[in-house]
């Protein structure tokens, strides 16, 4: 019995979720749950802004790739290989073996997605009301405000940045913004 190794699932881009879905179907199908035991899309938490409005979407960190846990013996490679949107694992040479990760690659990768999803839930709070401040990243880079309100749970501050001679409020995290 040849043990769990991470290889790397080339899929078509943008169909990653459905690749995944299939795979796990599939497996459940095949009664193959002790040969495939993880898939992952590597993600990162990205804000985008939608009609005005800051949008929370899960990103793939590598667009078209998937990490898949698996022992590939007997029919497992062909059964996932098979998979609508599968393009092909990721080899040494085309058409060759699947080559596993190394264990720092998927620590990292692991690591990385941790990082990425979650902030550290105890955050120092590096600013105070009624400091001054600089914009260091976004459309107002540049721009010196003060700090109106401390959003702790949102881990940002209200800062009322002058714009066109008019006090005008804005939300921004503690990354963009630097004591001035």
């Amino acid at each position: 019995m040849s043990e769990l190794k991470w290889y790397v699932l080339k899929a078509i881009s943008g169909k990653e979720n459905k690749v995944k879905s299939y795979i796990e179907n599939e497996i459940i199908h095949n009664n193959m749950e002790a040969f495939v035991t993880q898939v992952v899309i590597p993600t990162e938490n990205v804000i985008q802004m939608r009609n005005g409005k800051k949008v929370h979407k899960e990103k793939a960190y590598y667009p078209g790739y998937l990490m898949v846990e698996a022992n590939l013996v007997g029919e497992v490679p062909h059964v996932i290989k098979n998979i609508p949107g599968v393009i092909s694992f990721l080899s040494l040479t085309k058409g060759g073996d699947p080559v596993p990760m190394r264990k720092s690659e998927v620590n990292r990768m692991l690591g990385r997605m941790d990082e990425l999803s979650e902030f550290p839930t105890e955050m120092e709070i590096p600013f105070i009301v009624g400091e001054s401040v600089k914009v260091i990243e976004g459309p107002f880079n540049g721009f010196n405000g003060t700090v109106e309100k401390i959003l702790e749970e949102k881990k940002k501050i209200e800062v009322s940045v002058l714009i066109f001679g008019r006090k005008t409020p804005m939300e921004l995290s503690f990354m963009q913004v630097e004591k001035v």
